[in-house]
């Protein structure tokens, strides 16, 4: 499968970076066909070293490109569709990856002039392991599929109503700080039961590595798995009730419903 279109990242912050690591890394895109911008482009100077195309100016960039990848700020997001309306058209394809506007609001800062897809990446997206969720409208099918072939390359795709983007925001993109803040946790309790930092790092990040490919490659429900670690009056059950007695699930599933209401007030 050719992977030919030239693509456009627009904003080299830590979202931006991150889907430019994944595309590099999966080996199918030429780094001549990706462009990436920011004011500063000395902090992206690797990124020009590998070939790709590093630029502090928009227009040139999204003029040759195919896809343009919205990833900048919201506050900033209206004010960069505007400067390169101009040079959009039918044959280009913008993905906004700016969570809060839909894609009704991005179609018209744009004029209209070019369909729009929305993204939502999470940062693993830089190592191939992201899970995006992908949403656009019916007018714009074709789109979408050309979108999904290339965020395959680095990961986990799923087709969503686009009403559910604010939930795939906290579910996925956000989901990485939470179980970063597991690891991190259970580091710090093995550290406590006797092993070196580095170790309790590397116990617990394997871990939860092979406890979500369990998952993933068996389709089991979660519970379905911790029943075949927890014996009758032994370990895991008592760590595991001592952490439902704290509250554990329910501070997880009340800091979702939180990340989820703020989100409503980023515009």
């Amino acid at each position: 499968m050719s992977y030919e279109k030239k693509i456009a990242i627009i904003g080299g912050g830590n979202i931006g970076t991150a889907i430019l690591k994944g595309f590099l890394a999966s080996g199918k895109i030429p780094p001549a066909n990706l462009s990436i911008t920011r004011r500063k482009t000395s902090l992206l100077a690797g990124f020009r070293e590998e070939g790709v195309n590093v630029s502090a100016d928009n227009l040139p960039v999204v003029k040759s490109s195919d896809i343009i990848i919205l990833a900048v700020l919201p506050r900033q997001l209206e004010s960069v569709v505007e400067e390169i309306a101009p040079v959009l058209d039918g044959g280009k394809i913008l993905v906004s990856v700016v969570t809060a506007f839909t894609i009704e609001e991005i179609g018209k800062m744009a004029g209209n002039k070019s369909p729009v897809v929305r993204a939502m990446p999470n940062t693993a997206i830089a190592v191939g392991e992201s899970m995006t969720c992908l949403s656009a409208s019916d007018e714009t099918a074709e789109a979408l599929g050309e979108v999904t072939r290339y965020f395959e390359l680095c990961g986990e795709v799923l087709p969503i109503n686009e009403k559910l983007q604010p939930a795939a925001t906290i579910l996925a993109a956000c989901g990485i700080a939470f179980f970063m803040r597991y690891i991190r946790a259970a580091s710090q309790g093995g550290i406590q039961v006797g092993f070196h930092a580095s170790e309790a790092q590397l116990i617990a990040a394997q871990t939860a590595k092979g406890a979500t490919r369990l998952l993933l490659s068996s389709g089991n429900h979660p519970e379905t798995e911790i029943d075949k670690v927890t014996t009758p009056m032994g370990c895991t059950i008592a760590g595991l009730n001592e952490m439902e007695h704290n509250g554990m699930s329910s501070a997880l599933i009340k800091g979702i419903i939180t990340s989820y209401t703020e989100i409503t007030k980023l515009k």
